[in-house]
C-alpha cells in the first residue's frame, strides 16, 4: 500500500516510516498540517496516518476538509489525546480509527490490516491480484503460483504487487524505484536488477516457463506464459 504519514514529531515519523517500509509499504512523510492536507488532496494514497496536533493545520481540520471534498481515503488518527471525548471527535471528523500514543507498532500494523479488510469488504480496494496462474492475497500476504505457495520477503512482495497491478504493461526501472523503493532519484545501484532476479528465481522454480520478461532497454513486463 501507499501510505502518507502526517506527523510533526521527527522521531515518531522516522519510526513509522521505517517500520511501514519494512512491512512492504511505500511511505511518504510530511511534518506540517498545511503541507499534509495538500499532499493528501493532490496525491493518491491507500491510507493516511494523521497526528491530531500539527503546525498550521490540525489533524481534525485535515480530515474534515478531505471528507468535505469527497476524499474517502481511510484515516488512522495518532494522538497523545486519549480521552473518550478526544477519540469521539476524531471519529466524527471522518477518521476511521484512532490510536493513542505511545503505541505498540504491532498494534498499528494490525489496525492498518483491519482498515484494509474493511475497505476491501466495502468493494473499495482490491484485495486479490491475479495474472495467469499467479495469485496474491493482499490481506493474508500469501502468494501462490498454480496453487503452490511462494515465500517472499517484504520487498519482493511489494515488487510483485506492483508488477501484478501493471500486468501486461512495460514497467521501467524508474517506476519501480519510485513506487517500490520510494526513491525519487537514481541511487546508481543495481538494486532493482537484484530483486527482479530473486523474484524471478522464486516464482519460476519448478515451472517450465517464466511469467516475468525483460524488455531490453525499457524495463520489465509480467505476462501470461500460456
Amino acid at each position: 500500500m501507499r501510505i502518507l504519514v502526517i506527523e510533526d514529531d521527527k522521531d515518531v515519523s522516522a519510526h513509522l516510516a521505517k517500520g511501514l517500509k519494512e512491512a512492504g509499504h511505500v511511505v511518504d512523510t510530511v511534518a506540517d498540517g498545511r503541507d499534509g492536507l495538500y499532499q493528501a488532496a493532490s496525491e493518491s494514497y491507500d491510507l493516511l496516518v494523521v497526528d491530531r496536533m500539527l503546525p498550521h493545520v490540525d489533524g481534525l481540520t485535515i480530515v474534515r476538509t478531505l471528507r468535505a471534498s469527497d476524499n474517502t481515503t481511510p484515516v488512522l488518527f495518532l494522538s497523545a489525546l486519549g480521552e473518550v471525548d478526544d477519540r469521539v471527535k476524531g471519529l466524527r471528523a471522518g477518521g476511521d480509527d484512532y490510536l493513542v500514543k505511545p503505541f505498540a507498532f504491532a498494534e498499528l500494523l494490525a489496525r492498518i490490516d483491519a482498515l484494509t479488510r474493511r475497505t476491501g469488504s466495502d468493494g473499495g480496494e482490491q484485495t486479490k491480484l491475479r495474472c495467469a496462474d499467479v495469485e496474491m492475497d493482499l490481506l493474508s500476504r500469501k502468494v501462490t503460483r498454480a496453487g503452490q505457495t511462494i515465500d517472499l520477503q517484504p520487498r519482493e512482495f511489494r515488487l510483485l504487487e506492483y508488477l501484478l497491478r501493471h500486468a501486461g504493461q512495460v514497467v521501467t526501472r524508474t517506476m519501480l524505484l519510485e513506487n517500490v523503493w520510494d526513491y525519487h532519484f537514481d541511487p546508481q545501484t543495481n538494486v532493482v536488477d537484484v530483486h527482479i532476479s530473486r523474484l524471478r528465481r522464486k516464482m519460476d522454480e519448478g515451472f517450465p516457463t517464466s511469467f516475468l520478461e525483460t524488455v531490453r532497454g525499457a524495463g520489465y513486463v509480467l505476462v501470461d506464459p500460456h
